[in-house]
């Protein structure tokens, strides 16, 4: 199998399966528990919360643990709305996660009134438009890091300064962002931020948001007194030291990551696009992740292409991998190509540091194969 899906999800590396492992086996205690063979687990619990808290640059303090970024993009969009119930407003853009747009689209059924701000054909954000959006009626604006489709990076520095100087609050999905580029949120005035693990070869189902010190946060999911009163359920406590695990192991491979990944994805890329006819590049050719490329292969449709790469081991997506289900074109592609058919028949292709040149050599043999027989 080559696997280059990576934007979906990631494998549990080795390490982060060994330092879960014990809280699967010995350590199985309820870190609420008044005797010490469940409460010594929370000490374990605020060492995985520096961890993840290391990689942003955030004080522990300041990140909750959540069970996906599902629940903490919804969560900070509710806590804003829940600060400032006169303001009825969000502003957001047309390409965010379906976690994001589908939350907004439920709000609008409650009255609320939502901007979705348009990208340009490379997929880029005109600030001009972010400011002539938010009014004294917005109560957040909710933009992302890195799009987890084309890759492509929003200016999130100069959105926050402008929400800051515009007293609006800003959440920022850094879900594809996280341990691929630098987030510091001590340099970003961001006032939500919202994580998830399986991203960086963390397990599925533990995410984290972290909340600005004095940003307004009311309690999403009510039950106990876990995560401060600020996020009720009984902790997932081997999750929670394999995303703190995985932080750290991103942290310390940050600074090689660009330049291990980036030549990878640019020879799939370049190989795909010499090699094909008929194809176009989805996404700014500079401002993106380093380890995503997204091809339209024009006149086929994206579903009847990745049959046929899985028939031959190749692993990719036509989209984020939450709405495979459905048969809606891309909205990305879409919202930066309306008028071409490019939203149904896109592929995206996601590496990471396990991918090798031999898989990417492959890979441009098995597409080229692949199209030649869906076009003969």
């Amino acid at each position: 199998m080559i696997y280059l899906d990576h934007n979906a999800t990631t494998p549990i590396s080795p390490e982060v399966l060994e330092a879960m492992m014990p809280y699967f086996t010995s350590e199985w205690g309820n870190p609420s528990s008044a005797y010490k063979f469940g409460s010594k687990l929370k000490t374990v619990i605020e060492t995985a919360r520096a961890q993840v808290a290391e990689l942003i640059g955030a004080q522990p303090r300041d990140v909750i643990f959540a069970s996906c970024a599902t629940e903490s993009n919804n969560a900070a969009i509710h806590a804003a709305l829940q600060a400032n119930p006169q303001k009825r407003h969000v502003v957001t853009s047309s390409v965010e996660h379906s976690s994001v747009l589908n939350y907004c689209m439920a709000l609008e059924k409650q009255g609320y009134r939502v901007t979705y701000l348009p990208v340009d054909r490379d997929g880029l954000l005109k600030l001009a438009d972010l400011e002539n959006a938010v009014t004294d009626e917005t109560a957040v604006v909710s933009l992302m890091w890195a799009n987890n489709e084309t890759g492509v990076l929003f200016p999130v520095k100069q959105i926050a300064e402008i929400c800051r100087s515009q007293g609006v609050l800003y959440h920022c999905d850094a879900v594809q962002a996280a341990g691929k580029v630098e987030i510091d949120v001590r340099k970003v005035p961001i006032d939500y931020l919202s994580l998830t693990g399986h991203k960086f070869h963390a397990p599925k189902g533990i995410g984290a948001l972290y909340v600005r010190r004095k940003a307004p946060l009311s309690p999403f999911i009510h039950g106990g007194h876990q995560e401060r009163g600020l996020r009720g359920g009984t902790e997932n406590v081997a999750s929670i030291v394999g995303m703190g695990r995985a932080a750290e192991l991103a942290a310390k491979g940050l600074s090689d990551y660009e330049k291990e990944v980036r030549p990878l994805r640019d020879a799939l890329e370049d190989g795909i696009l010499k090699a094909v006819p008929n194809t176009e590049l989805n996404g700014h050719k500079t401002l993106r992740l380093a380890n995503t490329t997204n091809i339209t292969f024009h006149g086929i449709e994206s579903e009847a292409l990745l049959l046929l790469l899985d028939k031959e081991g190749l692993c990719a997506s036509s989209g984020s991998a939450c709405l495979a289900d459905s048969d809606e074109p891309s909205h990305v592609i879409k919202a930066m190509k309306p008028d071409s058919a490019a939203s149904r028949q896109m592929i995206r292709f996601s590496l990471d540091t396990s991918v090798t040149e031999a898989d990417i050599t492959a890979a441009v043999q098995i597409v080229q194969r692949a199209v030649s027989a869906l076009r003969d």
